[in-house]
């Protein structure tokens, strides 16, 4: 800085510019008469050195914009995903890190997700809350590699409490979603079913099928507003008889 501010600021001290142009054509002369004087104890000056040496080790500028990145260090769920808490947002990872720590870095666009150095997963990021953003090829179903997690466990287990768990969980399943997009939603249920009394939580099952919802804050709700008390059905009534009823010969 101070050889540049001799050779260049303070010979253009006594000068008076009036517009920006022309100061920046005088400093690049003068940054120009800098650069081909000879430098003292060397043969050569500062722009003989950059065309031998450096300019062909110079590379293209970057075309894309530069983005702040953030990190956060996350456990891959046993469900395939990691959870990005400001986004509130799901990203699967491949089914073998599943309960390892994974380093995520995230842009404005972009969410990178590495393990000991290497990239396993790139996702585009998304803000839709409690969605998912999911690759088939990363789910242990998709690859048979999976126990305890799976529709068949979560059927057993309700069907050895009840049928009607059983029914409402093998409808939650034949949605079009993947099955570990759903493994924290059974998990919930069954929580549910280990704080409610066996009537009452079938009961709310029994609602939620009726109303096609298959939602773990559906099926909360019954109970929070303990919907499930005994209600009769409502009979269909035939409407009276009277004679404003037109026939079907006013729509020929």
């Amino acid at each position: 800085m101070k050889l540049i501010y001799n050779r260049v600021y303070a010979k253009l001290r006594n000068q008076q510019f009036f517009d920006l142009p022309s100061l920046n054509q005088a400093i690049r002369e003068k940054v120009k008469a800098h650069n081909q004087t000879r430098m003292q104890r060397k043969e050569y000056c500062r722009e003989e050195k950059f065309l031998a040496d450096e300019k062909q080790t110079l590379i293209p500028l970057v075309t894309q914009d530069f983005e702040i990145k953030y990190y956060k260090r996350h456990k891959v769920a046993k469900n395939n995903h990691i959870y990005l808490t400001i986004d509130k947002h799901y990203y699967s990872v491949p089914y073998a890190y599943i309960g390892v720590q994974v380093k995520v870095i995230y842009t404005r666009n972009l969410v990178r997700i590495y393990s000991k150095g290497t990239l396993i997963a790139v996702h585009p990021r998304s803000y839709k809350k409690s969605g998912y953003s999911t690759l088939k090829e990363h789910l242990c179903s998709h690859h048979q590699h999976y126990l305890t997690r799976s529709p068949e466990y979560y059927l057993q287990r309700g069907y050895k409490h009840s049928e009607d768990l059983y029914q409402y969980l093998k409808a939650l399943f034949k949605q079009d979603k993947y099955p570990e997009q759903l493994y924290r939603t059974c998990d919930g249920i069954f929580n549910l079913a280990k704080k409610t009394a066996p009537l009452e939580f079938t009961k709310a099952c029994t609602i939620a099928m009726d109303n096609h919802n298959y939602s773990f804050g559906f099926l909360q709700r019954i109970l929070e507003n303990k919907m499930t008390g005994d209600t009769q059905a409502i009979k269909d009534k035939d409407l009276p008889e009277h004679q404003n009823i037109r026939g079907a010969s006013s729509y020929k």
